[in-house]
């Protein structure tokens, strides 16, 4: 005990209380000194803003805290990329699904139709492979013959009568069929003769003549509905009539498709009547012309 009457501290006492005395002075402790300066808190989310110094702007609620964190968006490269790559995924499904999903007139025929059908294009299919033959063929004959040069001037006339047939400029006959199209109301336009055209092509027709105008590759049809039909320039009135050299079981089928020419022509309230014949005569004839500029390129 000392002198004044209280008890005596030790040196390790008294050096506690020393540290003390400077964590309360707030001096001469390096640890205090490391700290940063206290941030005074802000208002509370949602609160009346108690504490917050005069003038700032009041807290902001949950929603708005989630609505500023989403907008403006903010994306990287490669949420970009897949974002992209999705899009297109999406838009390449849906174009599927619209080529898969559309009408076609073959859901609803007949089970004899679809045969009619199908039969058609292995005559096509034959058509080409008779095609392939007969050029492999006469490419034996001018291989194998002894007199190549006569032989070739043989082929030479045959291929020119057979062009002068395709190209109009000398006449034909052969068995065929005969289309008559008759156009009370005048609804028949240029695109669905043109139409019948096409599908005679596609069914092996080695030649055409619609109301006296021979029909080639580079022939041309306009009028619409109720203004006339012309061919090459050539005004033709109904009714129509095809006549058409080919095959005449390929010919006929070809326009009785369903969906095709002759349905067509029969909403449009027309007539149609085909006709099988052994003998058709194409003699509408189209000028030969010389190109003014192509050249034959053989030597």
């Amino acid at each position: 005990m000392n002198s004044d009457g209280s008890e005596g501290r030790g040196p390790d006492e008294g050096t506690r209380s020393a540290g003390r005395d400077a964590r309360r002075s707030g001096s001469g402790w390096p640890l205090r000194e490391e700290l940063p300066a206290e941030v005074p808190v802000g208002p509370v989310a949602g609160g009346p803003g108690e504490g917050a110094p005069e003038g700032a702007p009041p807290g902001l609620t949950g929603r708005q805290r989630l609505v500023k964190g989403l907008w403006p968006p903010r994306f990287s490269r490669a949420q970009l990329i897949v974002a992209l790559l999705l899009a297109g995924l999406g838009f390449g499904l849906a174009v599927q699904v619209a080529a898969t999903s559309d009408s076609s007139v073959l859901r609803g025929a007949r089970q004899e139709d679809l045969v009619r059908i199908l039969d058609e294009l292995d005559d096509r299919t034959q058509r080409l492979e008779e095609e392939k033959q007969r050029l492999q063929g006469q490419r034996s004959e001018l291989e194998n013959s002894s007199d190549q040069a006569e032989e070739a001037r043989k082929q030479t006339v045959e291929r020119e009568k057979q062009l002068g047939v395709l190209a109009g400029t000398v006449g034909a006959e052969g068995p065929g069929i005969t289309v008559v199209v008759t156009d009370s109301r005048a609804a028949v336009e240029a695109r669905m003769l043109l139409d019948a055209v096409q599908e005679l092509r596609a069914a092996g027709a080695e030649a055409i003549q619609l109301n006296g105008v021979r029909v080639v590759a580079g022939t041309y049809l306009t009028g619409g509905k109720g203004e006339g039909v012309s061919v090459d320039g050539t005004g033709i009135s109904p009714p129509y009539r095809f006549k058409v050299i080919g095959r005449p079981q390929d010919l006929e089928p070809a326009l009785n498709i369903p969906g095709g020419v002759v349905q067509t022509l029969e909403k449009e309230q027309a007539d149609v009547t085909v006709t099988r014949s052994k003998k058709i005569v194409v003699d509408a004839l189209r000028p030969a012309q010389r190109p003014d500029y192509a050249r034959s390129s053989s030597r």
